[in-house]
């Protein structure tokens, strides 16, 4: 199982941060299949081999994901995709 830990500083109000996440969010749902849901300040997300969470913190969005095997053959694209998610939200 491979294991992807991002953190991301952002200086958005939290309606602001909350929109962005929910974006970024859609667009992994629309790439991995995904399915998603907020639990709070937490979005929790799962999918066929994924399982994870994006945590909306007053400074920082943080996202942990778990990998199954077959879809741990990917992490390096995987991560690279959020990141640029990321980037398009946050950067």
């Amino acid at each position: 199982m491979a294991n992807i830990d991002i953190r991301r500083p952002h200086d958005r109000s939290p309606q602001q941060a909350r929109a962005a996440v929910e974006r970024v969010a859609a667009k992994i749902a629309a790439k991995f299949g995904i399915r998603h849901a907020w639990n709070g300040d937490e979005l929790d997300f799962h999918g066929s081999g994924v399982r994870g969470r994006i945590v909306l913190a007053p400074r920082q969005v943080h996202l942990t994901a778990s990998l199954g095997f077959p879809v741990s053959m990917f992490r390096n694209s995987i991560e690279s995709e959020i990141h640029n998610y990321l980037d398009r939200e946050f950067g």
